[in-house]
């Protein structure tokens, strides 16, 4: 929260000051000589209590309520005094209005009400010249009734306005949350495939680099674009976390056929209906889908053949990958983050994934919606 300098406040409670003693000054001669009023002209006490109030309203922020018990007490006992009607009441208004403004409600009405009864009791039985009627008394309580309205007013919008800054501070912090996880998935995906396609390749290089070197130096090759590309696409993505950094553009299945000759796997590719531009967050997410799948293939399902469908119609994107299986035992279907993040990523888009046995292999398949505005 701002707090302002203490020197800030001291503009404010000077212009009131000069302004109730210049016009009190002013218009006491008439008041002390008239007879329908009666009122004794200042003194030093008066002079006193009439800066009183001026004074203590430099403290009106870090202390409203003792502000304005001071500004009304002075205020009280100058008019109890029977010195000149002028603004002395400036003082107590503005205690008044900040005390209701910074939450003091109770100790500013409370001190509001003593304050009302005391003029209506001194103008009714104490003044030099007494008014009474419920005329009067009225007018009063309609003066002093249109400072509170201000003051709630003043009030209310304040607290608006901090519930609307609250609003959208959590709404701030709701999409850096959601931030963090998309960042957190998009390196849960670059990593996984990329460092599994290293470990085959790698395993690879090993197996034949003896007896078949020619063969080894694809493996490495492969290995060496491998962690350039992972580098490169944990760069796009952390960049995100640098302020003012713009965002390098993701994978999208525009990188397909890339992904696809990386794998190392005997991959076919179909395309049904007409392939065209596909929102941001649709395309990145079929490209993630596919990644996603192949690396399941890679670690669980290593020498299966794998189908990848893709079908393009007006309302939504569908993505299948069905393995055909491996020689070797895989893991449990569902194991680790990947089919998880997978579901996660189409539910992100209103869709839906499934990944269930597909005779000697997996089949996962997604239904990627494209919203309305984007077809």
């Amino acid at each position: 929260m701002h707090v302002k300098p203490r020197w800030a406040e001291l503009p404010l409670p000077l212009l009131v000051g000069v302004f109730q003693g210049v016009v009190t000054r002013g218009v006491q001669w008439w008041q002390v000589h008239d007879p329908g009023i009666l009122r004794i002209p200042l003194d030093p006490l008066g002079w006193v209590l009439l800066l009183a109030g001026p004074l203590v309203l430099i403290v009106r922020r870090r202390r409203p309520v003792l502000s304005l018990a001071v500004a009304a007490g002075s205020t009280v006992i100058f008019i109890g005094l029977d010195y000149s009607y002028g603004p002395v009441f400036l003082s107590p208004i503005i205690a008044f209005h900040t005390a209701v403004v910074t939450g003091h409600r109770r100790a500013a009405w409370s001190i509001w009400g003593l304050a009302y009864v005391f003029f209506v009791v001194y103008t009714s039985w104490f003044a030099p010249v007494r008014t009474t009627g419920w005329f009067h008394d009225l007018a009063v309580a309609a003066l002093m009734g249109l400072a509170v309205v201000a003051a709630e007013v003043s009030r209310a919008r304040r607290e608006r306005q901090a519930e609307h800054a609250r609003v959208e501070q959590e709404e701030l912090r709701r999409r850096a949350s959601e931030e963090r996880l998309t960042m957190a998935q998009e390196l849960h995906d670059v990593l996984a495939h990329n460092i599994s396609l290293i470990h085959v390749q790698a395993s690879t290089a090993l197996h034949l680099i003896d007896d078949h070197p020619e063969q080894a130096r694809t493996a490495l090759t492969t290995i060496k674009q491998a962690s350039k590309d992972v580098l490169t696409e944990m760069r796009s993505v952390l960049n995100v976390l640098r302020d003012g950094a713009p965002r390098s553009p993701t994978a999208g299945l525009d990188r397909l056929d890339e992904l696809i000759e990386r794998s190392g796997l005997p991959v076919t590719k179909e395309i049904v209906g007409e392939a065209g531009p596909l929102p941001p967050g649709v395309d990145r997410a079929g490209y993630r889908i596919v990644q996603e799948a192949l690396t399941n293939v890679t670690r669980h399902a290593p020498g299966a053949s794998v189908t990848i469908v893709l079908d393009y119609a007006p309302h939504a994107l569908t993505v299948q990958v069905t393995d055909s299986g491996g020689d070797a035992p895989g893991e449990s279907l569902g194991s680790g983050n990947g089919v998880p993040g997978m579901r996660e990523r189409a539910s992100a888009l209103g869709g839906t994934l499934t990944a269930t046995h597909h005779g000697r292999g997996f089949r996962v398949e997604a239904l990627l919606p494209i919203p309305e505005e984007s077809r």
